[in-house]
C-alpha cells in the first residue's frame, strides 16, 4: 500500500499544512470520531440481531396473567 517514504512525506505535508500545534487536537478529534463510529456500528448490529416485534406492541414481562380484556389500561369501565 504505502511505503515508509510515502508516509514520511505525507506526515511532513500534514505538519506544514496544519502546524505542529494543531496536530494533537486533530488526532484527539479523529480518535473521538472513530470511537463514536464504532459504538454506533455496534449499536446498529445489536439492533439488527435483536428479535424484533413487528407490531410495535410492548410485551409485558410475566406472561399472560396480566393480559385480560377488561384489565387496567384496556379502556373498559372498571367496577
Amino acid at each position: 500500500m504505502f511505503g515508509l517514504s510515502e508516509i514520511a512525506i505525507l506526515l511532513i505535508v500534514v505538519i506544514v499544512v496544519f502546524g505542529a500545534k494543531k496536530l494533537p487536537e486533530l488526532a484527539r478529534n479523529a480518535g473521538k470520531a472513530t470511537r463514536i463510529l464504532k459504538s454506533e456500528a455496534r449499536a446498529m448490529k445489536a439492533e439488527k440481531e435483536a428479535p424484533q416485534n413487528p407490531a410495535g406492541v410492548r410485551v409485558r414481562p410475566g406472561g399472560a396473567e396480566g393480559n385480560t380484556a377488561n384489565g387496567p389500561g384496556s379502556g373498559a369501565p372498571q367496577a
